[in-house]
């Protein structure tokens, strides 16, 4: 026997079998019928297809083409008059070209190389022997490993194994109390589709309005295409799921500085929003697709500054304060809508009258009414420099208390004065401030707040004595 290496084969997917006869998929009309998809937000989906089938009396196998292909198959119901499900199996291996190879493995193929030359064909019977990472052959009395060199070559493969399918098919026995045609609905969860909300904000500062629009982002990783579909997305934590494993939540995102009390004139269920696409949409196999939901114009909005300083910090050198987007999503302020969780994007105008990108913000779910403030970045001519200026202990050794003395420098070098929102956090516990030059606001058990007026081209000092037990 003669050993012939004729190079190395990086993957059975690679373009030589790309380029093999193999049978063609099936094309033309989807097999589903009329499809709803319900989406929620963390990768999960409900879709329901209503299909006319022709059915015998009794126990027959039904297969349903175009299911999902990350379909849950424990989640699967079927309704229809008279019938129940036996037994159910779902074929998810999927007709590719490196699956037909790997399923070879044993069978005998046939392999067309071509003269580059020339351009003749010759033709060989070959037995596979392996597909591991490389596709070993028997030719005759000579063992060959296929190249991957980008010669002409195919793979014919007699055909296809029963256990390939060209699409993602869900087969199921019923028993059926009587035949004919009738309707049945197949219900099912998967992963693979999913949706998110971005907002695009164009702010214009000198009037303080703002318009935005708000787009649905939805995503298609699920392995098939669902044909004019009905979409309804469902806003609100994802419904609870039973899980093998512990998950902790992901941390809320800023932004919203009080909850409203407002009702959305959106359809509710349960604690969630509902909001359905105005059309039926075909959402394709990866797919990303952008709906708008959102399209308001001159709602209130105004520019603002913030900076939060941790107990006891100072700094060798001045920080930038962030700079924030304040509005309400209330109806008298002009937005009047529920928010679902999203990135905001802010724009601004420049001196010629482009949009420029400014930042953008993380938003979490958020109710008609609310306040928010977005931090959309650090500002560049507004400064905050904190020090300790005294530390001291005092009372006796029983009861000792600590006298905390802070001085805030805050700066200005834009041509227009600012108002500051300056807040001392870790406050907890039993905290008095004995003194202060600015009156502050205790926004919370942790935080006190002063609202100052930095000048043009200037500075605000504000100092304050804090009596702690810490």
């Amino acid at each position: 026997m003669r050993l012939v290496c004729a190079g190395l084969l990086a993957a059975v997917s690679s373009p030589l079998f790309a380029q093999g006869i193999i049978p063609v998929l099936p094309t033309g009309k989807s097999a589903q019928g009329d499809v709803a998809v319900t989406i929620y937000n963390e990768d999960r989906a409900l879709v329901q297809d209503r299909r006319e089938l022709t059915l015998s009396t009794g126990r027959v196998r039904q297969e349903f083409p175009d299911v999902s292909a990350r379909i849950r198959p424990e989640t699967v119901t079927l309704t229809g008059n008279g019938i129940g499900i036996v037994e159910q199996n779902f074929d998810f291996d999927l007709l590719t070209p490196s699956a037909l190879m790997q399923k070879a493995v044993g069978e005998t193929v046939t392999l067309v190389r071509t003269n580059p030359a020339t351009g003749a064909e010759t033709r060989e019977r070959a037995l596979v022997l392996a597909a591991n990472g490389g596709v070993v052959v028997k030719i005759g009395d000579r063992i060959e490993v296929l190249r991957d060199d980008g010669l002409p070559t195919r793979v014919v493969f007699d055909r296809v194994p029963d256990n390939l399918r060209a699409r993602p098919t869900l087969s199921v026995t019923l028993e059926a109390s009587r035949g004919g045609r009738q309707p049945v609905t197949l219900n099912y969860l998967t992963s693979g589709l999913g949706w998110s909300a971005d907002y695009v904000a164009l702010f214009d500062e000198p009037n303080k309005k703002m318009d935005i629009q708000g787009w649905i982002t939805l995503t298609n990783n699920s392995g098939t295409t669902f044909e004019n579909a009905r979409t309804l997305l469902v806003a609100g934590n994802e419904p609870n799921q039973s899980r093998s494993y512990y998950r902790p939540p992901p941390p809320p995102p800023g932004g919203m500085v009080r909850a409203g009390t407002e009702s959305a004139n959106r359809e509710r269920l349960g604690g969630f929003y509902l909001y359905p696409l105005p059309e039926r949409t075909t959402i394709a196999n990866r797919q990303t697709k952008q709906v708008s939901f959102l399209d308001v114009h001159n709602a209130a909005a105004a520019r603002g500054y913030e900076y939060r300083n941790a107990w006891l910090g100072s700094t060798e050198e001045p920080q930038s304060v962030n700079s924030v987007l304040r509005f309400s999503s209330s109806r008298n302020a002009g937005l009047g809508d529920a928010l679902p969780a999203g990135t905001v994007r802010v724009y601004q105008r420049d001196a010629r009258g482009n949009p420029q990108f400014v930042g953008e913000h993380q938003i979490g779910h958020t109710p008609m009414g609310s306040d928010l403030s977005l931090a959309t970045g650090e500002a560049f001519d507004v400064k905050v420099k904190p020090i300790v200026e005294e530390r001291t202990r005092l009372g006796n050794p029983n009861n000792y208390r600590w006298r905390t003395r802070m001085r805030y420098t805050l700066s200005n070098a834009g041509p227009q004065p600012v108002t500051v929102d300056l807040v001392q956090s870790g406050l907890w516990g039993d905290v008095r401030i004995t003194s202060e030059s600015i009156k502050s606001e205790r926004m919370t058990a942790d935080d006190a707040r002063w609202r100052v007026i930095v000048p043009a081209n200037g500075e605000t000092v504000v100092t304050a004595t804090f009596d702690t037990r810490y």
